[in-house]
């Protein structure tokens, strides 16, 4: 989830909501500082992360607290990238009806509720999960609210890339919760994420072109113009083809997610090669759109095939190796 929209950059960016009129409930501006919707995208995959780490149902706490400590922090990563880009959201058309910008809440208070949020994560990881999810839950939150939105951002162009990692981590944390260790299959989970960031948003970014220039970030379509842009949507894409197959070459999955992982690859790439190769206007937000359609139904497939149980095929065996029959 990344940039603007996301409280981790990588997941999915979602346009804040106008405020308009008398204004919402205050409780509903605090719930915005979280962006609900993309922590909504962020606890999914965490969940699949605790559930696809237990070979039955996960333990209690690894599941509820655990994903609730992740939410709270992802909430709290969310919170400080408004009050730190507030003066950015105030140019952009797309952020400018936030919170912030619009005077319904004070910094003051956005940097107090993020706090708030923050310990509470910390303290439930630590005490009820346990210490190492509490550790990489924090760094991620540091990975995005420090390193990625103060730094990286204003920094570079492959600031997503680079920055994407935090966006990647929670299916690790959701591992991390039920084993207390970090584990291939959850890297495995992390990796998808991290590959898919990058045309997702940069979809976005396409769309979004003339806003970021005038807000002087330095997003890869402003500072390499977008036929490029559309070209790494394409090379991102087919690296991402290759690396959803993973989990079944190393029977991390079964049939069921490759069915759907090959459906949902096949989508994504027509999209990226319209993207790359026409100019239609629609194009670039189509793209950012389905990749989160992409993301959900992809997790989601992994979860389904984690749970159905399907039927294996018996292996012949070797020669020489199989039941002997001796005549007389």
């Amino acid at each position: 989830m990344a940039d603007d929209d996301h409280p981790l950059p990588g997941p999915v960016a979602a346009a804040a909501e106008p405020v308009s009129g008398r204004g919402p409930a205050r409780w509903r501006l605090y719930l915005e500082l979280t962006k609900p919707k993309v922590v909504a995208l962020i606890v999914f995959t965490a969940i699949v992360g605790t559930l696809l780490a237990s070979p039955g149902w996960p333990p209690f706490a690894a599941l509820v607290w655990g994903n609730l400590g992740i939410a709270l922090a992802a909430g709290c990563a969310a919170t400080i990238n408004h009050v730190l880009d507030r003066k950015i959201d105030e140019q952009m058309s797309r952020t400018r009806g936030r919170p912030l910008p619009t005077g319904g809440l004070e910094a003051y208070q956005a940097l107090v509720f993020a706090g708030v949020l923050g310990v509470s994560s910390m303290l439930v990881l630590w005490w009820l999960v346990n210490p190492l999810t509490a550790v990489l839950t924090f760094a991620s939150l540091i990975g995005y609210a420090v390193i990625y939105t103060v730094f990286l951002k204003r920094a570079t162009s492959q600031n997503i890339v680079i920055g994407g990692a935090a966006g990647a981590a929670p299916p690790v944390l959701g591992w991390a919760a039920v084993t207390n260790s970090i584990e291939p299959n959850a890297l495995l989970l992390f990796l998808i994420i991290f590959i898919w960031t990058p045309p997702h948003f940069w979809a976005l970014a396409i769309a979004r072109k003339d806003e970021y220039a005038r807000a002087g970030i330095p997003m890869l379509p402003v500072t390499h113009g977008v036929p490029y842009t559309r070209l790494q949507v394409l090379l991102y894409t087919v690296l991402l083809v290759l690396v959803t197959l993973m989990p079944w070459v190393t029977h991390m999955s079964g049939l069921v997610y490759l069915a759907a992982a090959l459906v949902l690859n096949a989508r994504f790439l027509y999209f990226a090669l319209a993207l790359k190769f026409t100019d239609r206007i629609e194009l670039p937000m189509q793209v950012f759109r389905y990749s989160i359609t992409y993301l959900m139904w992809l997790f989601a497939a992994l979860l389904l095939d984690h749970y159905i149980p399907t039927t294996q095929l018996p292996t012949p065996p070797l020669p020489g190796t199989g039941p002997q029959i001796y005549g007389p």
